[in-house]
């Protein structure tokens, strides 16, 4: 007899209480392997594949995708130890619900072959997340039993929803963020009918976006106007049944929940400006001889060396010196905690809203191993891929602004660090160089910083040190 276990959403780590089921990887009568991930839920700070510490056969699911759970709350059941020939029918009326769990039922019945093809493991690793199981994962298995087929209607539903045709016979769609997948079910709009406006034709959720507005203008149903054109000051309305997630307000507002990246943004930068007095010093520096020495760097066919990542390591270098900007302050016991690694945070933008990758142990990594780790991070981010602890634990934080075409800014500091390096966009202007005027490439450097742990000298140094190695990158050979 098989036995029942029932899966709990696991606690994701640093604080997080709840999450919102995005996308469900397996249905109710699949048979699962340890380890196997079988929901992927979005947290405040990242998008997460959760898998089963247990192998068997799944019995219930618990949670449409877009409900939020808090930790601890019933994901699924699986039933341990039971053959193919024992799993329950699921109920087609509830679909994507939860499905009473079976209570028992004769191994003996499992048809030929069932005992080397269907019996699932019965060993469980615990509450675990990818990457972080107690045993090795073997590939994903599902099985059709020959007698429950699906019908090309039923497979073009799921979780109540209609989808349309079977994919494999319309062509794969272009999108590869499940949140833009969502925001087009929520609102019944067929995403084989827009063109998508980033890369390859990729579609984003300013796509998607558009073409609620273009249906809002219209009066009719969600599309994109045969020319391709966005409608100008369209209101989105929402769709029948749908959420309050994103609901006209009052005539012509719309309201948007703080909730998922941008509740987390929303909190945390609340939260610094009423705990961290803050302050911020700037300075322009000439960064010309920097963009010579990367030229240098990235001739004769060697790896290339982003400038981003130059930038961190005369961070590093930085804060090698003055080390009390890369602490953070126990407000409890009023204590300032120095730090010894330096794990820097780095901004990055991105269909979910802003944010910030951590490069662990920057302060060990030459320019070229951070170049990578800044492309690795910045490539999960987009894709909706970093996990809790790629996103979390930062000490100190660099934020390139100048990809926006903006020369400055006053960050916020990412509480609870103590400071944030901005950088402005690099541009030709006329500069005093040894005693002539001359066009050289000129960046504005700002340090936003917590006033707790030092004062303005102490900022003003490290700021002043950045200076100097981007305006004359062999100072930093004093530091190597």
């Amino acid at each position: 007899m098989a036995q029942v276990l029932e899966f709990k959403l696991p606690d994701l780590g640093e604080g997080l209480t709840e999450a919102e089921i995005v996308r469900w990887l397996v249905e109710v009568g699949d048979v699962v392997a340890v380890d196997q991930p079988v929901v992927e839920v979005e947290t405040a700070k990242a998008m997460v594949e959760v898998p089963c510490p247990y192998g068997g056969v799944v019995t219930a699911r618990f949670g449409e995708e877009g409900a939020e759970l808090p930790v601890g709350a019933p994901l699924l059941t699986v039933a341990v130890g039971e053959s193919a020939a024992d799993r329950p029918e699921p109920d087609e009326g509830r679909d994507g619900g939860a499905v009473e769990p079976a209570r028992g039922g004769s191994a003996g019945r499992g048809e030929p072959g069932a005992g080397e093809a269907g019996e699932a493991r019965s060993e469980g690793s615990g509450n675990v997340l990818v990457g972080y199981g107690t045993s090795e994962a073997p590939a994903r298995r599902r099985r059709v039993r020959p007698d429950r087929q699906v019908s090309p209607a039923a497979r073009g539903r799921a979780n109540g929803r209609d989808r349309g045709a079977d994919p494999a016979t319309e062509g794969p769609v272009p999108v590869i963020s499940p949140l833009v997948r969502r925001l087009a079910r929520q609102h019944d709009l067929d995403l084989r009918e827009l063109t998508g406006s980033g890369p390859d034709g990729l579609i984003l959720r300013a796509d998607v976006e558009y073409a609620l507005r273009a249906a809002a203008a219209q009066g009719g149903r969600p599309a994109v106007p045969a020319d391709g054109a966005r409608p100008a000051g369209a209101v989105r309305a929402p769709a029948a049944g749908a959420s309050s997630a994103s609901s006209v307000a009052r005539s012509g507002g719309i309201r948007t929940p703080l909730k998922g990246v941008r509740g987390a943004v929303a909190d945390k930068l609340s939260r610094s400006r009423r705990e961290i007095p803050d302050a911020t010093c700037w300075v322009d520096a000439d960064a010309t001889e920097l963009m010579r020495a990367r030229t240098a760097m990235n001739a004769g066919g060697r790896p290339r060396i982003s400038l981003v990542a130059l930038l961190a390591r005369i961070c590093t270098a930085a804060l090698a010196r003055f080390p009390e900007l890369n602490s953070t302050v126990d407000t409890e016991a009023r204590e300032i905690v120095q730090l010894d690694q330096v794990h820097l945070g780095f901004a990055a933008q991105t269909d979910r809203g802003l944010v910030v990758p951590v490069v662990r142990d920057a302060h060990a990594r030459d320019a070229e191993a951070l170049t990578a780790e800044f492309a690795r991070l910045t490539e999960s981010a987009r894709a909706g891929r970093l996990t809790p602890g790629e996103v979390t634990g930062g000490t100190f934080t660099l934020n390139n602004y100048g990809v926006f075409g903006v020369d400055g800014s006053t960050p916020i500091v990412n509480h609870p660090e103590a400071a944030m390096l901005g950088v402005g966009r690099i541009v030709a202007k006329p500069w005093v160089h040894e005693g002539e005027l001359a066009v050289r490439q000129v960046v504005q450097l700002s340090l936003t910083f917590d006033h707790r742990v030092c004062d303005g000298g102490t900022a003003g140094g490290f700021l002043r040190y950045v200076a100097d190695c981007v305006e004359q990158p062999a100072v930093l050979l004093r530091t190597l």
